[in-house]
């Protein structure tokens, strides 16, 4: 019977554990999107999960949506990433980038030139996001063009071979949170009446043939997906949730991806039982996740890996700290997101 220490194949290499450190935006790049030497250490603190997934990376500036987040877009960038993956390595441990184009959720003090956010459709968002002089409103995006959306699918494609240049073992598309390809996907935010919008397979479009060149530039089995049907975050909504994420898995299988990572949060209809035989890959489970209810989801072959968040973010040995018993840290929401060592590479380990 496995358990969250068990080891496990997921595509080319085999994991100590089935312990996987989630995404996590932590905003200690510089202006210009290169992580700081800080970003080493708080990775290869944190080396013996099984897998890390990084925080969300821009696949070039204009998928931008937050301060102090970091792009994969420049040879700086590149550089500077090769340091945490070496370092990561060094230690024993894989990891993954998470490519995160945020659409319309960021600002134009955030993009260059002041321009426009990119959508699918010409429609704010309600809320705010953080800038460089703290929060400002959302503003009505620029609805992406047919030859547009090609550019940024190739910008996709340019991203997962610069991460598997700067040494990383994969590459995750964020397809949840209400960031671009979940603003394609999502009918309260895909208004369009070409090929990529209007129908479920319209709309999933995007979000296929965004793996597809990821897929094709860089292999299968080093290629992952996040969702997070009805999490509903930065006012994404849809009409038929689970009539579109059932359509979207079906559409993963010939694609041969190495993992579907699915984050629930508290959506009432059980998309775990829905989508796990639909996909042919590994199957992660993420959000509210307890030591207990991992070991429990894999054993009984509901789950392959758990993710952990803010169990990683406070405590960098967690796997040990899981083995021994030990009392957890508790995560410091103050300092998630500020500059500095402070809340990052300070928690305690055993």
């Amino acid at each position: 019977m496995n358990t969250v220490f068990s080891p496990l194949t997921l595509g080319p290499y085999t994991l100590a554990n089935r312990l996987i450190m989630a995404p996590m935006t932590r905003s200690r790049a510089d202006d210009s999107g290169v992580p700081s030497d800080l970003v080493t250490t708080y990775y290869a603190q944190r080396a013996t999960a099984g897998l890390i997934i990084s925080e969300g990376v821009f696949p070039d500036a204009s998928g931008k949506g937050y301060v102090r987040t970091p792009g994969i877009e420049t040879a700086n960038q590149v550089a500077a990433w090769t340091s945490v993956t070496d370092a990561v390595h060094a230690k024993g441990g894989h990891i993954f980038m998470q490519l995160m184009h945020c659409g319309r959720v960021s600002h134009p003090s955030l993009l260059a030139d002041g321009a426009q956010p990119l959508a699918p459709s010409a429609i704010k968002a309600a809320g705010q996001t953080w800038t460089n002089t703290g929060l400002q409103d959302f503003v009505t995006p620029h609805a992406l063009s047919v030859t547009q959306i090609g550019e940024v699918i190739d910008s996709y494609r340019s991203a997962a071979r610069r991460a598997i240049e700067a040494g990383f073992d994969g590459v995750e598309l964020h397809a949840a949170s209400g960031y671009l390809p979940e603003q394609f996907l999502s009918s309260g935010t895909n208004q369009r009446d070409d090929q990529y919008g209007g129908s479920v397979q319209n709309r999933s479009r995007f979000v296929v043939e965004v793996l597809a060149a990821m897929v094709d530039e860089v292999g299968g089995d080093r290629v992952g997906i996040k969702i997070s049907p009805e999490m509903n975050f930065n006012d994404i909504s849809d009409a038929n949730p689970q009539e579109t994420y059932t359509y979207l898995v079906k559409q993963l299988r010939g694609l041969k991806l190495t993992y579907l990572h699915v984050a629930l949060f508290g959506a009432s209809f059980d998309y775990h039982a829905a989508l796990r035989p639909l996909f042919d890959g590994r199957y992660l489970v993420g959000s509210g996740i307890t030591r207990d209810s991992a070991d429990a989801l894999i054993a009984e072959g509901k789950a392959d890996a758990a993710v952990f968040g803010g169990a990683f973010l406070a405590n960098p040995d967690l796997p040990a700290r899981f083995r021994n018993g030990a009392a957890l840290n508790t995560p410091d929401k103050d300092t998630f997101y500020t500059p500095g060592a402070e809340g990052y590479i300070d928690y305690p380990t055993l």
